[in-house]
């Protein structure tokens, strides 16, 4: 029997057609391919809470799943908008069927709003591309989620809020100098979260569409001197994406094997297929 795993999309049907433009692809649609690389007996559906109207399971429906996925998002959760609430609400429901969830940048956050925690605008400013040096607290060395992972390490990032207030039940797992709160195990009830600021779904060549996309906004902001440097920048990634042995452009960039590497990009998620949502199909009695 397959396993059974849903994406929940973040983003609004305008923001996904816009990521679709600029990636070829909508967030949940890239991050349901990353699932069944990592899962190849996996059966991935999509739900979009944003969308007016959408036909959202309950937690009983919920617990027909072997696991949730949540994923980014070009939203703010501290504007409360209906497309907000109704992703909370999903949360929630997602507690409440026990089944086990991983949540990607604004699915961390839309987790612990969920469970009582307060999401901010970072004051240090956006992480952009790679979240660097982030280090795992004492819990999170011996944590099975970040399993594999180095005493520090590197990960795809593009985000400019985070967590301000942990919500109850959260043992903080990783950090780094743009912001505490990097990695996360949240216990609500008999349900289990895990859930990172970063992206470990994210490719290079999907790191390098983004900054396309929101280039004039990252020059403002002071990470490029002008378009031409976006272009640079961009066309490396998707070089080394194509040729993660190109050393050449690896070192121009400071990416070490934390970053090439697919699978060890992916640790995070294999580690939840592998330790959470295996074990509670089990559980569950399918097999």
């Amino acid at each position: 029997m397959s396993l059974r795993l849903l994406v929940v999309e973040g983003n609004t049907a305008t923001d996904r057609a816009r990521h679709a433009g600029s990636r070829g692809a909508t967030p949940s649609q890239a991050y349901a391919e990353v699932l069944r690389d990592l899962a190849p007996d996996a059966v991935v559906d999509i739900a979009f809470p944003a969308d007016p109207g959408a036909n959202l399971p309950d937690s009983g429906g919920l617990a027909g799943y072997d696991g949730v996925a949540l994923t980014g998002s070009s939203l703010n959760l501290y504007d409360m908008t209906p497309e907000i609430r109704a992703q909370i609400d999903l949360a929630r429901a997602v507690f409440a069927s026990g089944t086990p969830v991983f949540g990607s940048c604004w699915g961390l956050q839309v987790l612990t709003a969920a469970a009582g925690g307060v999401v901010r605008r970072n004051p240090k400013g956006r992480e952009m591309g790679f979240a660097r040096k982030i280090v795992p607290t004492e819990a999170g060395h011996s944590h099975p989620m970040l399993a594999g992972r180095p005493a520090a390490f590197d990960a795809p990032a593009v985000h400019q809020d985070e967590v301000e207030t942990l919500a109850p039940g959260t043992t903080l797992l990783a950090s780094n100098a743009m912001s505490d709160v990097q990695a996360v195990e949240i216990r609500v009830g008999a349900a289990t979260a895990w859930a990172v600021q970063y992206h470990p779904e994210f490719s290079l060549a999907e790191v390098a569409a983004i900054g396309r996309a929101i280039g004039p906004r990252l020059t403002e902001e002071g990470f490029f001197e002008d378009a031409a440097a976006v272009a640079r920048w961009s066309a490396d990634l998707v070089a080394l994406d194509a040729d993660p042995a190109n050393r050449t452009i690896a070192w121009r960039h400071g990416l070490d094997g934390e970053l090439l590497d697919t699978g060890r990009r992916r640790t995070e998620i294999a580690n939840w297929i592998a330790a959470m949502v295996r074990p509670t199909r089990s559980a569950r009695g399918r097999g």
